[in-house]
């Protein structure tokens, strides 16, 4: 079997197995077969670590421990398939457990909000019109068939899709004014018009060197670590408004597991901003040679533990590393930046 079995039959043979625990997911170690090439036989491939439990737990079990969630965090890495098809999962059991979050994609910005909510009201179970409607690849990610599952499991359990990432134009103008280009209402809302501690702003300036290779001008390093505090924030309460829909008991957010972090992404947020409401991060993670102790996955982290409640171990696909890929890249921002410090 060389695919995996089409979503519309993952949900009926879900509902014909048991109607109260799932069955064990496509993509376990056990059940294959993987999208991703590289790493298929490691040993950590399909399994589930919980990092608040220290051991390995099988997916009836993950869903068992999130079900009850106000908010649930599936982060990805954008270009692996497996993660999607892992996220559709989780999505399609939730509403067959009988939860009705709502469904918020980082992937979708504010300003397509009027796009997607005339595209669901003219083709409200159209997963596959989504991705053309809001000019999806011309954006840069992924093929959009490789989330219309996900998009699909909503539409199917009549639960509403969110956009969640800020728009483009006000991206720009916080990384030029701070957050204050949100407006003072916005801005107070999300609870920025209060610092992040100062140990969590070091950890995030320094993973967002780190994800640029070290290229980044010292001029971009604050207004960047400005606008992803600005973003998770925005996500956040993106969540929080979708959980307050009629009819919602929670949002789920699909994400970069970038955002997924505890320490200082979208969870933190969450618990400034809800205090009280539950929330569980679940990161999708490639496995590398060598390495078979779970916890070891933290130092790419540049974490002590795994800054996720669990970690979904997956093989990756054939790529080049990300500083050769974006080497180029990189190195004409630097130069643009650098000039434009100075001219000024």
């Amino acid at each position: 079997m060389n695919r995996i079995l089409s979503f519309p039959l993952v949900i009926f043979l879900s509902l014909v197995l048991s109607a109260c625990a799932a069955p064990p997911a496509p993509f376990e170690a056990d059940g294959g077969p993987w999208i991703s090439a590289l790493r298929q036989d490691h040993p950590l491939s399909g399994r589930i670590w919980s990092r608040l439990t220290g051991n390995f737990i099988n997916s009836r079990q993950l869903l068992e421990t999130i079900s009850e969630s106000d908010f649930v965090l599936l982060g990805e890495k954008h270009d692996n398939e497996d993660h999607h098809r892992i996220q559709a999962w989780i999505v399609a059991q939730l509403f067959i457990q009988g939860r009705q979050p709502a469904i918020a994609f980082e992937m979708f910005t504010a300003d397509q909000a009027d796009a997607l909510r005339d595209q669901i009201a003219r083709q409200p179970r159209d997963a596959a019109g989504l991705g053309p409607a809001l000019d999806w690849e011309q954006r840069g990610w992924p093929a959009w068939r490789q989330y219309q599952p996900i998009a699909q499991a909503a539409l199917d359990a009549g639960a509403p899709i969110l956009t969640a990432d800020l728009a483009r134009s006000t991206i720009n103008a916080i990384s030029k004014e701070g957050t204050r280009a949100l407006g003072e209402s916005l801005e107070k809302k999300l609870a920025l018009d209060r610092p992040m501690p100062e140990e969590l702003t070091r950890s995030l300036r320094r993973d967002i060197v780190d994800a640029h290779c070290n290229q980044l001008p010292a001029s971009m390093i604050g207004p960047m670590t400005t606008v992803m505090q600005a973003r998770d924030a925005h996500m956040a309460g993106a969540l929080i408004d979708g959980a307050a829909l009629e009819g919602r008991d929670g949002a789920v957010l699909i994400t970069g597991k970038g955002h997924a972090r505890r320490d200082y992404a979208v969870p933190y947020h969450l618990k400034r901003l809800a205090p009280g409401r539950s929330t569980v991060s679940i990161a999708m993670v490639e496995v590398a040679e060598g390495d078979n102790d779970p916890t070891a996955y933290a130092a790419r982290f540049n974490a002590e533990t795994l800054p996720f409640d669990y970690v979904w171990f997956t093989p990756h696909p054939e790529r080049e590393p990300a500083c050769e890929r974006f080497a180029d890249q990189l190195r004409k921002a630097k130069e643009r930046y650098e000039n434009k410090d100075k001219s000024q």
